[in-house]
């Protein structure tokens, strides 16, 4: 129910947002707006630390308010605040020229006006507004204009997912589903799994205390002689304070990128951040199979947090601005769908990999990655370029 409620804010959330940004500044905006994803991984790792080896709780014979219990209630609070903030945002000005909707477009344009000068709505300069209308526009208004949103709201989707498949709008569809599987496939996959790795070395230290081993090494003895194996005869739930440390230094390490990401990627394009983040991205999941220390785990997974994270923010404003106004919100989905998809298979190769056959997943994800990052070249530019 969560990923149900989660999975519909994301598309609408890129197509709004960028609807709003000028487009010498368009990348730069998404990838700030793109940073605050690193910032919130790196407030519920930090959270996580402090919250879950507390200990803090409340129990009795029929209620059980433990500490994880307690971690996730807190990180349910901003949800609530985002819903009530949502309330006081008008709609997309694009959206509603899109629609032929110009007087509302004004209202929005004059509300923005105030908003940035203070001063009054009666000194906005723009009086009317004049726009070439497309075909596929017009055929949008005339066949809409007739019906209310709820009864037209599921032709409407349809119609916007047969147009995503249909040339022109075919090409750009087909390759960001790729792109998208791909990239998130590597990212949730390895991601997802770096506290468990580091859970194992963690593990394997105590038992080996100064012994080096490569991941493999770490998972046959886990798997095998562990206090979770299927030979221990305890389970333990409790996890080290230094997994929560490491966990939150791989987060921030992606900090510098995403600052980077916003300062150029308005200079050096869209494509070129993608491509740089997916193959050095791509190199430190190779680099995870030659490991032999928790020490240089550390460094290759903040190293692999840090290039990934910046090719998100590419891959979100590429896919964004690519497809046309009236498509925008429903191929942005699409994508997402694909995303979303990557990240459960990319955990499920991930868990049965590591365990039965340990150098295939690091391969497996630098060639997805990699190649993925590549196919962003056939996508057209759309670096300070108005959108469509």
């Amino acid at each position: 129910m969560l990923s149900f409620s989660l999975g519909g804010s994301g598309p609408v959330i890129w197509s709004y947002f960028a609807e709003f940004q000028p487009k010498k500044k368009r990348g730069s905006m998404l990838s700030f707006m793109a940073a605050f994803w690193t910032l919130g991984n790196l407030f519920v790792a930090g959270l996580a630390w402090i919250v879950i080896p507390s200990g803090i709780g409340y129990e009795s014979p029929d209620f059980k308010l433990n500490s994880w219990r307690i971690y996730l209630l807190i990180c349910s609070l901003p949800s609530f605040l985002v819903a009530m903030l949502l309330c006081f945002l008008p709609e997309s000005p694009k959206f509603l020229l899109s629609r032929g909707e110009h007087d509302k477009a004004i209202e929005v344009f004059r509300h923005i006006y105030v908003m940035n000068t203070g001063s009054d709505a009666s000194s906005y300069p723009v009086r009317t507004l004049e726009v070439a209308k497309k075909a596929i526009e017009l055929k949008f208004n005339e066949e809409y204009a007739s019906k209310n949103s709820c009864s037209g709201m599921l032709g409407d989707v349809m119609r916007n997912g047969k147009q995503l498949f249909t040339s022109p709008i075919l090409k750009f569809t087909v390759i960001s589903i790729v792109i998208n599987f791909s990239f998130h496939i590597g990212y949730y996959g390895l991601m997802m799994w770096f506290p468990e790795l580091f859970n194992r070395f963690n593990e394997y230290s105590q038992a080996h205390p100064g012994q080096p081993a490569t991941i493999c090494g770490v998972t046959e003895y886990v798997v095998n002689s562990g206090v979770n194996s299927e030979n221990s005869a305890t389970c333990s739930e409790k996890i080290a304070g230094s997994v929560f440390l490491e966990s939150l230094i791989t987060v921030a390490a992606a900090i510098p990128s995403n600052i980077f990401a916003v300062l150029g990627i308005d200079r050096l394009g869209r494509k070129f951040f993608l491509v740089f983040s997916t193959f050095t991205s791509g190199m430190c999941a190779i680099g995870l199979y030659f490991v032999h220390s928790s020490t240089t785990n550390l460094v290759v997974s903040a190293v692999f947090s840090s290039a990934i994270s910046c090719g998100n923010a590419a891959l979100d404003c590429l896919i964004t601005e690519v497809f046309p106004t009236n498509l925008r919100a429903t191929g942005v989905a699409v994508s997402m769908i694909a995303a979303r998809l990557g990240g459960i298979i990319g955990n499920i190769v991930i868990a049965t990999l590591l365990d039965l056959y340990c150098p295939a997943p690091t391969f497996i994800i630098a060639f997805l990655l990699i190649g993925g990052g590549l196919l962003c070249l056939f996508l057209p530019n759309t670096t300070r370029a108005p959108l469509a």
